[in-house]
């Protein structure tokens, strides 16, 4: 009987705790991940000046600087300042969001293989942007001249919220969310995304043709500082929501019961990562189109390569994250010059062979 009460009044342990009680080598792996910060945030810092060198016009950034102090060729200025700034702008946030909404999701299933489509964020948003592309015309004039060139990336956004907030009405019961019901809701809409989706296409013209494969293959060329301005707020929000989730996903690592057992409200991290989720992944696709394999590819490396405590790691994914697609975006724009090649192109190349690395590694433990 005195065991039975020792046990009913044993305290419980907080999360706070048990990271205090972590052994050496999992200290030492924060100390690198931290440290790895000062690099990824100069790898970034080199990224972005390099991005803003390249382009097919030849303008530098040091040939514009002189030109506007001398105040002669206005146009440099123009392509580096209204071009080339908002397409580097848009590729952090773009590059961010995928590799941070990537970890979460791989946090939340206790899987490295999960990926922001695995909610239906990036199903949904691609039938969005099809449905717009192929059946805008029947939109009314007013608001189509109003909405101009956003139409296409607000149905979008408006897309991928939609498909969240059909798979968490499916996967809630009584209070509570199945992630195992989320992740074969999600496969089931996805799958009905694309059959909708290969309809609609089947009925565009030529010019639709072309848009829908450019968008889908994912783009920064349409930048525009309206663009950066309106997708900012939004990723700039999911992203930072979701570095602060770090040390419920590390409890969650151990399991439900006992993240529970730790303090955690299991419940309420679900609906926040699955909202961030939703709102950075929808917010990139929506300005950038579909880019594949960022969401994957760096979680994954910085995990091996720096430990598995989402604190740091969330922090290094968006620095990685967004240098990365910039780094993709550059080759997409020399590889065939002065034209350039659809950014998800270029990250398929990069990130396919790094995928089935991946999937070899684990080929054990998913007795594959």
């Amino acid at each position: 009987m005195r065991l039975s009460t020792a046990k009913t009044m044993r305290p419980r342990m907080t999360l706070t705790q048990a990271e205090t009680l972590a052994p050496p080598r999992a200290r030492d792996r924060r100390a690198t991940a931290r440290r790895a910060h000062f690099w990824l945030t100069l790898l970034l810092l080199c990224t972005c000046a390099i991005s803003l060198e390249t382009g097919a016009s030849g303008v530098s950034l040091l040939s514009a600087l002189r030109s506007g102090v001398a105040g002669e060729a206005p146009f440099q200025s123009i392509i580096l300042w209204e071009v080339r700034l908002p397409r580097v702008l848009l590729g952090v946030l773009v590059g961010a969001a995928l590799a941070v909404s990537g970890a979460v999701m791989q946090g939340l299933f206790r899987n490295p293989l999960a990926d922001p489509g695995i909610v239906g964020v990036s199903a949904g948003a691609g039938l969005g942007a099809v449905t717009a592309i192929v059946l805008g015309g029947l939109v009314p004039i007013g608001l189509r001249d109003s909405l101009g060139i956003y139409l296409v990336p607000l149905a979008a956004f408006l897309g991928g919220w939609a498909s969240v907030l059909l798979l968490y009405g499916v996967a809630t019961r009584s209070g509570r969310t199945s992630v195992a019901t989320m992740l074969l809701a999600g496969i089931a809409l996805g799958a009905l995304s694309g059959a909708v989706s290969g309809l609609l296409i089947h009925a565009a013209d030529d010019q639709q043709l072309r848009d829908l494969t450019f968008w889908g293959l994912g783009s920064l060329a349409g930048a525009t500082w309206t663009k950066v301005a309106v997708a900012t707020p939004i990723i700039a929000v999911a992203v930072i929501g979701a570095t602060l989730l770090g040390r419920s996903l590390n409890g969650l690592a151990f399991g439900e019961a006992t993240a529970l057992h730790l303090g955690i409200p299991v419940q309420r991290v679900k609906n926040l990562a699955i909202l961030t989720v939703a709102a950075a992944t929808g917010g990139a696709v929506a300005v950038s189109g579909g880019i594949g394999f960022i969401g994957i590819v760096v979680p994954h490396l910085l995990r091996l390569a720096t430990g598995p405590d989402h604190g740091p790691l969330l922090v290094n994914c968006a620095l990685l994250g967004a240098s990365l697609l910039l780094g993709a975006d550059i080759i997409s724009r020399l590889i065939i010059a002065p034209a350039e090649l659809p950014i998800g192109i270029v990250t398929a190349v990069l990130g396919a062979p790094v995928f089935l690395w991946i999937l070899l590694r684990r080929r054990g433990l998913m007795d594959l």
